[in-house]
C-alpha cells in the first residue's frame, strides 16, 4: 500500500498539464482515464496437484491397478510407461517395508512418483496397448527431420549420419540396404578448450570434413540441450557451434533452390526408436549396437551387415569397463539405422 501512496503522491494531474516529481509541462495526446483497483483476499492457494487420486478411477479400476502394483514382478513393471530404471525397484521396496497399496494416495509415498507421474502410470496399466500404440503411431507421424522434407525428398542410397561430442565428432556412412561402409570417429584438441576460439574450430571441423566420404546425405544429430539450463550453457554453445560450422562447410557448394543435403535429426527421435528414453532423458546405445554386432556374424538375416575389419576394430570398443565407451560411435550408427527405418514405416 506504501507503494501505491508514494506513487500517487508524485503524480499531480491537473487541466491539460501534469506535474511529475515537481517538473510541469504539457502531454499532448494524453488524456485522463479512471484505473478500477481491486481488493484480493490473501489466503492459502491450493496446489494444482492436491486432488484425490482415488476419486479419478472407479472401484474396478482401481482394482486393477492396485493388483498390478501389489503383485507384478520387475519384469513386468518395467514395461509400464514411466517405471523403467530406478522407479520400478522403488515400488518393490516399497511393498517389501510397508506391505501392499491400500489406496492409489498410498502410491504417491513412492519415490519419484508424484501427481502427474501416477496418473501416467496408472493410465499405462489401464491400457497398455493404446498407450503402446499411440507411442508408435507418433514416431511414425513425428517430424524428425530439419528441414522438413517428405520421404520421396529422403531417399539416399547413402548417407553419414555425424554426432559431435564434446571433444571428438563421431560418424557412420551407411548403405540403404543396411550395410556400415565406414565407421569411425576423430578427436578435435580445440573442442571446449578455453575460449571458444571460431580460428581453432574451424581448423579442426575443416579437418573432419575432409576426411567424411561423399553420400547423398550427411544427417547431424540434433540436441534436446535446453537454452534455459544454465549449468548446460557451455555445452550448448559448443555443440551449436560445432552443427553450424558442419552446415556451412558441408553446404558450401550447394546450389540455389536445391534440396539441403545436410540435415538434422532429432536425438529424442533415435532415443524413441530403440527405447532409449527414461523421460525425458536418453540413456546408452551401447548394448544396442553390441547386439547388432553380433547378430551382423550369427544371424542369416541380420538387422545390420558390418564388414569384418569393423568388427575386429570396435569388438570392445563399448564395453562398460572401455575406457572412452564410444558414446559418439554409438550414437552415429543409431542415427544411421533409425534415420532408414523410419522411413521404411
Amino acid at each position: 500500500m506504501w507503494v501505491i501512496t508514494r506513487l500517487l503522491s508524485s503524480v499531480v494531474l491537473k487541466g491539460p498539464y501534469r506535474l511529475i516529481c515537481g517538473h510541469p509541462g504539457p502531454l499532448p495526446g494524453f488524456e485522463l482515464r479512471f484505473v478500477h483497483c481491486t481488493r484480493r483476499r490473501c489466503g492459502p492457494i491450493p496446489a494444482p496437484d492436491a486432488v484425490d487420486m482415488d476419486a479419478l478411477y472407479t472401484q474396478e479400476q482401481r482394482a486393477v491397478i492396485l493388483r498390478v502394483l501389489n503383485t507384478a514382478p520387475e519384469s513386468e513393471l518395467v514395461t509400464v510407461k514411466l517405471l523403467r530404471g530406478r522407479k520400478a525397484a522403488n515400488i518393490l521396496e516399497h511393498r517389501s517395508r510397508h506391505g501392499p497399496f491400500k489406496d492409489l494416495e498410498s502410491v504417491l509415498h513412492v519415490p519419484f512418483l508424484k501427481h502427474r507421474n501416477a496418473v501416467v502410470v496408472f493410465n499405462s496399466i489401464l491400457n497398455p496397448g493404446e498407450t503402446t500404440e499411440r507411442k508408435k503411431r507418433k514416431t511414425q507421424l513425428v517430424k524428425f527431420i530439419r528441414p522438413e522434407m517428405t520421404k520421396a525428398q529422403l531417399k539416399a542410397s547413402s548417407i553419414v549420419s555425424i554426432v559431435c561430442g564434446t571433444n571428438k565428432i563421431a560418424w557412420a556412412h551407411m548403405h540403404r540396404e543396411m550395410t556400415v561402409l565406414d565407421w569411425q570417429q576423430q578427436e578435435c584438441s580445440s573442442f571446449m578448450n578455453g575460449t571458444y576460439m571460431a580460428s581453432s574450430y574451424l581448423d579442426d571441423i575443416s579437418d573432419v570434413v575432409s576426411n567424411l566420404p561423399p553420400a547423398d546425405f550427411y544427417v547431424v544429430e540434433k540436441t534436446g540441450v535446453s537454452v534455459h539450463n544454465v549449468t548446460l550453457f557451455p555445452v550448448m554453445a559448443h555443440l551449436r557451434t560445432v552443427e553450424a560450422m558442419l552446415f556451412a562447410l558441408l553446404n558450401q557448394r550447394r546450389e540455389v533452390g536445391a534440396l539441403p543435403k545436410v540435415l538434422n535429426m532429432l536425438r529424442t527421435a533415435v532415443g524413441r526408436h530403440f527405447d532409449l528414453m527414461v523421460g525425458e532423458s536418453r540413456t546408452s546405445g551401447a548394448r544396442a549396437v553390441r547386439r547388432m554386432m553380433t547378430e551382423s556374424v550369427t544371424r542369416e538375416g541380420p538387422r545390420v551387415t558390418f564388414p569384418r575389419e569393423l568388427l575386429l576394430r570396435y569388438r570392445g570398443a563399448f564395453q562398460m569397463s572401455s575406457r572412452s565407451k564410444g558414446e559418439e560411435l554409438c550414437d552415429a550408427l543409431l542415427q544411421a539405422v533409425a534415420f532408414y527405418e523410419l522411413l521404411a514405416e
